[in-house]
């Protein structure tokens, strides 16, 4: 009897404990946030929402810069190259225009001479992350080795010590990633202007990207491009040149974060 007494209470032992993962596990989702928000028109800033905005800046993240300077913040998100690359780079030196670059550990890897390019013509590096998993899925450490690696990868490959800015794949986090992050010295960025940009086969044409980011152009907006579309990197002349004759400038997430300061 005492066998199948110890066999009943270890079979309950193992229901508990799996019941217990599993609200562990329901916990850990209904904690994660996918970003979104509502587009920018009229020159008048896009919302995001209050839970959004109490969020980000309980933990020193941000989306957009000051709604009432025309200032615009450049990002990209590049994963892998797609040949498009090296145009930006040239729009960007040509119009004297700086940018924050989020990249993969497979981009630092694959495309070392134009993360090399990135950094000498000044542009910032983010990281957004090695891997490219969902960062609210992962522990405390899983997330620092997700940036730590990301970092290694970038000092042994272009010397370059570590990142500052990180940015969540997909958009998705949760608050115990940006505590994460704050607690190890890296800031989120996420974004208040962005379109369906990122299939690299897509052949719409440069007019959409133009047009999408001419309306929702306003200030203190800050963009999330995807380097992998053509029509991103052909559009990206006209935006520049029409935005300042709409008397907008460019600065950088330093310039961002720093006004922040001191304020």
């Amino acid at each position: 009897m005492w066998k199948h007494h110890i066999l009943r209470l270890t079979l309950c032992s193992i229901v508990i404990a799996i019941a217990f993962s599993l609200v562990k596990l329901d916990v850990a989702n209904a904690n994660a946030y996918h970003w979104g928000f509502t587009k920018s028109k009229d020159e008048k800033p896009g919302d995001v929402g209050s839970q959004f905005e109490t969020i980000l800046k309980e933990h020193g993240a941000f989306y957009r810069g000051d709604p009432n300077k025309k200032i615009i913040y450049l990002t990209f998100d590049s994963g892998f190259e797609n040949g498009y690359t090296e145009s930006i780079l040239d729009t960007l030196k040509e119009e004297k225009v700086p940018a924050t670059f989020f990249l993969t550990g497979h981009y630092l890897t694959s495309a070392t001479d134009l993360v090399k390019r990135m950094i000498d013509e000044g542009h910032i590096i983010g990281n957004h992350s090695y891997g490219h998993p969902d960062m609210s899925k992962l522990s405390e450490e899983g997330l620092l080795e997700e940036w730590q690696k990301f970092d290694k990868t970038l000092k042994d490959t272009t010397g370059m010590k570590r990142t500052y800015y990180v940015r969540p794949p997909k958009g998705i986090f949760s608050e115990k990633v940006l505590e994460v992050g704050n607690i190890n010295g890296y800031t989120h960025i996420f974004w208040d202007t962005a379109f369906v940009d990122w299939h690299d086969d897509s052949s719409v044409g440069w007019q959409y990207a133009y047009d999408e980011l001419m309306n929702q152009l306003h200030p203190g907006a800050l963009i999330l491009l995807h380097t992998v579309a053509k029509h991103n990197a052909d559009a990206l002349p006209r935006f520049i040149e029409d935005a300042k004759k709409e008397g907008y400038s460019f600065a950088s997430l330093d310039d961002l974060v720093m006004e922040q300061v001191m304020e």
